[in-house]
């Protein structure tokens, strides 16, 4: 069994936690539903449990979310098994803050983490390939042995009692 062990590290005034406690889930929620293009329109419930049944979180911050009252600006959240599979999804900075190098200092932290690091790692994008090709990620070889099921909101949204996404 997985137990959490918090990430903590700064640079300048900005923070990166992996404590879930610190969430501003209002943050996050309101990007993924209202400003991300693969999850624009969910629910706060769906958006909560994917933090809630993801291993690792991690959230990006102006200021010490230890102290005070810091502005979370960033977000992303690993599912794995810590040994052979992670999956990466939900990565945003706000747009306020890109352009300062915090999703290249955020992916540094994620693949870096000891668990992580040799894990066979997916994520899909549309639009950040620059970005993560330089922390290893490359287009899937071999696609013809690979397969994928299709997400299903009506079966998901059942199980959370919410109406089809």
């Amino acid at each position: 069994m997985y137990k959490e062990e918090i990430e903590f590290t700064s640079k300048e005034e900005f923070y990166i936690s992996t404590d879930k406690n610190l969430l501003d889930k209002d943050v996050i929620y309101k990007f993924l539903s209202q400003e991300s293009y693969w999850l624009e329109g969910t629910s706060r419930e769906l958006v909560e449990a994917s933090i809630e049944n993801s291993i690792l979180c991690y959230g990006i911050y102006e200021g010490d979310p230890t102290k005070g009252n810091p502005k979370q600006i960033g977000f992303a959240r690993v599912v794995s098994d810590l040994v052979r599979y992670s999956w990466l999804g939900d990565v945003f900075v706000l747009p306020e803050y890109r352009g300062k190098g915090l999703s290249k200092w955020l992916m540094t932290i994620i693949t870096e983490n000891p668990k992580l690091k040799g894990t066979n790692f997916h994520l899909a994008t549309r639009d950040a390939h620059t970005l993560y090709e330089q922390f290893g990620f490359k287009s899937a070889e071999k696609s013809e042995v690979s397969m994928t099921r299709p997400l299903d909101w009506d079966a998901i949204n059942a199980i959370y009692k919410k109406e089809t996404v």
